[in-house]
């Protein structure tokens, strides 16, 4: 991890906070979070992070079968009564400990957008926002997925991750994020703890010392 700017003074910018090397399913279990947000889909979640949330909790009344008919359920609905709303939505599962926010993958797509992940953490964002009981918060990064997968482009290539906390911050969000874990292998790497990057990262990009 690198360091950036001065840790003696508080700085007064929104941040998210990169988890480089963290493990999320240890750090819901261990209870460090209030709420998480991933993807969901209205068709298979069988490969995806939700199930195994699910299973840390032995309180929660969901399962992935009733959950990903619930997200059915609810694309439904929306076709008859909200047809001209813009996707996509945010499904809420309260299993008492956590609340989980799952981004609705778009109908007809097996993958979400950029624009689909700074629409939805804009809704995310007004979710959380005065709500310090559903601090603090999490989210995957959506990178690497296999039920709900993040591409850039039609080509199938998926976005980069400065891309993608680009976009989550824009829209507002202000939490932890957790990289995939195929991005462990890249090595070497030098992570920064949170996003925004400094500013001598883009002096350095223009070939400034």
């Amino acid at each position: 991890m690198l360091p950036a700017g001065d840790p003696r003074m508080v700085r007064a910018q929104r941040r998210i906070r990169i988890q480089w090397g963290q493990h999320l399913l240890d750090d819901v279990l261990d209870g460090r979070y209030r709420t998480v947000i991933c993807g969901v889909n209205d068709e298979n979640n069988d490969r995806g992070i939700l199930g195994e949330l699910f299973k840390l909790i032995p309180t929660s009344q969901w399962t992935l079968a009733s959950a990903t008919s619930y997200a059915k359920m609810f694309r439904d609905s929306v076709s008859v009564h909200a047809r001209e709303d813009r996707e996509p939505y945010v499904l809420k599962f309260d299993l008492d400990r956590l609340l989980i926010l799952a981004l609705l993958r778009p109908a007809g797509r097996d993958h979400f957008t950029l624009e689909d992940v700074f629409r939805g953490f804009r809704t995310i964002s007004k979710m959380l926002e005065g709500r310090r009981d559903r601090y603090p918060v999490a989210t995957v990064s959506f990178l690497g997925a296999r039920s709900n997968r993040l591409i850039a482009h039609d080509d199938g290539d998926e976005s980069s991750l400065e891309s993608v906390l680009d976009a989550m911050h824009k829209a507002g969000f202000e939490g932890d994020f957790y990289p995939p874990v195929t991005a462990w292998d890249v090595a070497p790497t030098g992570v920064f703890a949170s996003y925004p990057f400094p500013e001598s990262l883009d002096r350095m990009r223009e070939g400034s010392s």
